[in-house]
């Protein structure tokens, strides 16, 4: 199926993913919506590839709104792989949890790639994640109000690797549209009783090479389709993602660290309540 991006469409999708990327409201679910809306097949192999590919433009902001932070616990990770004493160092203890968290989604989204981008791409599946999902992120803020009463919540420098794999493992479910890969890992940061700041710059430290990984390999395998869009679309699309990630990433950070999630669960639910109406009266189709 070949299928025409226009320019309007790539910097409306950029944007979508962009806002949503890193807030625990699901961007595949929105950029699902968005498509729909803009007259595009959700489960064409282009327009899934593009909404992957343009998630690049978000790691990107990642990469530099964390680089100092990036490149201090590279640092460590190297040094602790020669040097005992550099191996006793947080730093060195936090990389190896961000790594062995990261493999998971890696595994699962690999060997199940054809479901995710086929039959899991349907609205009534992201409406009901949405929804269902809403009740984990519930549950681990209440549990985290609870640590936090008890004064037993840790900070970056006591996040282990054990932490890190349960993060990765909760990881996986956001490979069900709706769900939301943020959403999963806060949520299991909260629920493992690490602060919420700590665990938001967690899910963007894991984001990178899941994220990365997708865009890649999507580009590569479905790289005839993805021409067919407009290697200017692509490239709007990625930029544009950028700047309002950036933005996003800064100003979900201040939000945390005052804030609690409850007020995306409410919209959540709303939305996955609002998208369930517009399927039963036929004003959206499930794909």
């Amino acid at each position: 199926m070949t299928v025409e991006l226009t320019y309007l469409q790539a910097v409306i999708l950029g944007i979508v993913e962009g806002l949503t990327e890193f807030l625990p409201v699901s961007s595949t679910g929105h950029l699902t919506v968005a498509e729909q809306l803009l007259g595009l097949p959700v489960d064409a192999p282009s327009v899934t590839a593009y909404t992957a590919i343009i998630q690049l433009g978000a790691i990107v902001a990642t990469f530099i709104f964390f680089a100092r932070k990036i490149a201090r616990l590279f640092t460590a990770w190297v040094r602790g792989l020669t040097d005992a004493r550099a191996r006793a160092h947080h730093d060195y203890q936090l990389a190896w949890a961000v790594i062995v968290g990261s493999l998971p989604v890696g595994v699962v989204g690999f060997a199940l790639r054809d479901v995710i981008g086929g039959p899991l791409r349907s609205l009534w599946v992201v409406a009901a994640a949405l929804i269902l999902w809403s009740g984990v992120m519930w549950w681990a803020e209440h549990r985290h109000d609870e640590l936090a009463a008890a004064g037993v919540l840790k900070g970056e420098g006591e996040v282990t690797l054990a932490d890190g794999l349960v993060i990765g493992l909760v990881q996986c479910f956001s490979l069900i549209p709706g769900v939301s890969r943020s959403g999963a890992t806060i949520s299991a940061g909260l629920a493992r009783g690490i602060d919420r700041v700590t665990s938001t710059e967690l899910s963007f430290f894991m984001a990178i090479p899941a994220l990365t990984a997708a865009g890649v390999f999507e580009a590569l395998d479905n790289r005839a389709a993805v021409a067919a869009l407009g290697f200017g679309q692509m490239a709007v699309g990625i930029v544009v993602a950028f700047v309002v990630a950036y933005a996003s990433i800064a100003w979900l950070l201040k939000f945390v660290a005052t804030n609690s999630l409850r007020s995306f669960i409410w919209y959540r639910v709303g939305l996955g309540a609002l998208l369930m109406a517009g399927l039963a009266a036929g004003i959206l189709s499930a794909r």
